[in-house]
């Protein structure tokens, strides 16, 4: 269960800590007038958000090898690579929809006020931003908790594989009942901590 919970914790925290900054710089891509750069970024976005993480993460541990020798990684780099291409995605299209949401009086105002760019979306535009996307963010968390039990395809020990071995070693349910425990947990933490940052951020109103 311990080697499980290792490789749950490693996901998480390696997905959203590069997922989360990918998202953004694609959804100012997606936003830019640059029409290339611009289909390019929804290209991608319709390719990650429009076909299962499963299959993406056999495509880059067994497709990729066969294009081409040097593209070979081992089980959980690929799950790294996958999952966070594959989430970047999703933010992307979270914070657009938060950006798109924002007055735009609001970029007009802050230029008039002699704002640059940087002081206007530190300032203005991401506290507003942050307390917009927050909720969906959240859900994002969680449901990333529970798709790492899809590492199973590649062989890796996640926590659900493991307490499957477990069970059928054991002969017993019991290992199922604390990997849901833990899935439980996880997901109660991510919870209280979203809502504090939702709080944090309330008086953006």
């Amino acid at each position: 269960m311990f080697e499980g919970v290792k490789i749950l914790l490693e996901l998480f925290f390696v997905t959203t800590i590069f997922s989360i900054p990918l998202g953004i710089v694609v959804a100012f891509v997606r936003l830019s007038n640059n029409k290339i750069a611009s289909s390019v970024s929804s290209f991608y976005i319709w390719i990650m958000r429009g076909s299962p993480l499963l299959l993406q993460m056999m495509f880059f541990y067994y497709v990729l090898p066969i294009i081409s020798p040097k593209l070979v990684f081992d089980q959980l780099t690929v799950a790294f690579i996958a999952f966070v291409i594959n989430y970047a995605a999703y933010y992307a299209e979270i914070f657009r929809g938060g950006l798109l949401s924002i007055d735009k009086g609001q970029f007009e105002a802050a230029k008039v006020l002699g704002f640059d760019k940087i002081t206007m979306y530190k300032r203005i535009i991401l506290p507003q931003l942050t307390k917009r996307v927050l909720p969906p963010v959240s859900n994002e968390l969680i449901t990333l908790v529970k798709d790492t039990s899809l590492v199973y395809i590649l062989g890796l020990n996640d926590l659900l594989r493991v307490a499957t071995a477990a069970s059928n070693r054991e002969a017993s349910l019991m290992p199922f009942a604390y990997a849901a425990v833990i899935y439980l947990v996880m997901t109660a933490i991510l919870t209280k901590l979203m809502a504090l940052l939702e709080k944090r951020y309330s008086y953006y109103r």
